[in-house]
């Protein structure tokens, strides 16, 4: 893995990215994975996404979504990575890891990052269900907040 804000075409290496987060003066480490499932939100069966980025933007969106977050939520240590390419059922297809002295703003730096990772990353998604066909889907967070 190249760095703490990154697409990569492989296996997202969740250990070494909290590794990477996370410091003696931190308390707290906070780590959501968005894991590709079996089943779309509107019930059909799934084998597996694929996902394509426009990687420099990307990576530029990464970086400022993590810059907000230390302005929000004060000395938080932010990774973001998102993999691109096929996946199967069960792979890690993004990982936001925050790392702050306190769990309070761990959990809100890394919700406040996937949002806006959903929300503004030139990532697109294409699901593939069993049936053969596939979809490209909406990357939106699907809450407000």
């Amino acid at each position: 893995m190249s760095g703490t804000f990154a697409i990569v075409d492989g296996t997202i290496d969740t250990a070494a990215l909290e590794a990477a987060t996370r410091t003696d003066a931190c308390g707290a480490v906070v780590a959501f994975y968005g894991i590709v499932r079996e089943r779309a939100d509107d019930g059909r069966g799934v084998n597996g996404l694929s996902y394509e980025a426009y990687e420099a933007m990307a990576v530029i969106e990464f970086e400022a979504i993590a810059s907000e977050a230390r302005e929000r939520f004060g000395d938080v240590r932010v990774a973001i990575v998102h993999r691109v390419g096929a996946l199967r059922i069960g792979e890690v297809a993004v990982a936001v890891v925050a790392a702050c002295p306190h769990r309070a703003q761990a959990f809100d730096a890394c919700d406040y990052a996937i949002d806006e990772v959903k929300r503004r990353a030139p990532i697109w998604k294409k699901e593939h269900y069993l049936e053969g066909d596939g979809e490209w889907i909406s990357n939106d967070c699907g809450h407000q907040g």
